[in-house]
């Protein structure tokens, strides 16, 4: 889906008060995002992820409930469009500053606080796009390193399933990084709601983890973070298994992009070799 198809879509959906042609677009991705006036509006890729919106919708008006700081649908329900789903959410002002990990953690402390929600969950399924990923990366990829990286997979899910939590499981964020929280004039709002599960509440907080040992998280960053959050996941007997994980699935994703992007091959090759070589200290680029 392009941006022409998404306006396409947005036009027929009706839900901006002017032409869709002046809607600004924020992301173009699984969805395309614009901004119109005090609403934002998604366009969904295709009819599969219309489930998806559903829910997103759903734990939206949940966390509302339960007083939760997270951005607030428009409408309760999603449209379908042309094939497309189209969610519509109440645009939030101007941040007053960057996020920053401690903000994190505080909206992570009310989230995993909470009870199950009304309606079911899904697991984090963190290692179910590998395939899907690998398969997109084709020929661009060594094949050796795609049969690796699939070892690595199962090897991992297995050693997921079989771990034994230190926090009560329940609700996650899902992909809890500072990016998905804004800051606005009363403070800390948790953005984009579509990984939300039901899951070990650890996985929010490996995200962080692997920030501070891969991709250049200042540790005076991730201090902040566990101290605002009360705990720090490396003292975890099973913080291993679920940052090896997630490293397995953060390379399958880059690998998608190698067959158009040179920069994502090289970045996929550094990633795959720091992991057969086991080294950890090997720096990790935000792609």
């Amino acid at each position: 889906m392009d941006e022409a198809r998404a306006r396409d879509v947005l036009a027929a959906a009706g839900v901006l008060p002017g032409p869709a042609g002046d809607a600004g677009l924020l992301a173009l991705g699984e969805n395309a995002v614009f901004a119109a006036g005090g609403l934002v509006v998604k366009v969904g890729r295709d009819a599969e992820l219309l489930e998806r919106a559903r829910r997103e919708l759903d734990i939206a008006g949940w966390l509302a409930e339960a007083g939760v700081p997270a951005v607030r649908a428009a409408e309760a329900k999603p449209l379908l469009v042309d094939g497309h789903p189209v969610t519509v959410w109440h645009r939030l002002p101007e941040p007053v500053r960057p996020s920053e990990p401690r903000d994190l953690a505080e909206l992570l402390r009310i989230v995993h606080a909470l009870p199950a929600p009304p309606f079911a969950l899904p697991p984090r399924e963190l290692l179910g796009g590998v395939e899907r990923w690998l398969r997109l990366a084709g020929d661009a990829i060594d094949p050796d390193d795609a049969a690796y990286l699939r070892a690595r997979r199962d090897g991992f899910a297995a050693a997921a399933a079989a771990l034994t939590p230190h926090l009560p499981p329940g609700p996650i964020h899902g992909d809890a990084l500072p990016r998905n929280v804004h800051i606005g004039a009363d403070g800390p709002v948790l953005v984009d709601l579509e990984t939300f599960s039901s899951d070990l509440r650890e996985h929010d907080l490996v995200v962080m983890a692997l920030s501070r040992d891969r991709y250049g998280l200042p540790a005076e960053s991730y201090d902040s973070f566990t101290e605002a959050y009360g705990w720090d996941v490396r003292e975890w007997d099973g913080c291993a298994v679920l940052r090896g994980a997630r490293e397995t699935a953060s390379c399958a994703w880059v690998a998608q992009h190698a067959p158009s992007n040179p920069k994502a091959l090289a970045e996929f090759r550094r990633r795959v070799a720091s992991l057969r070589d086991e080294d950890e200290t090997v720096r990790w680029y935000p792609f």
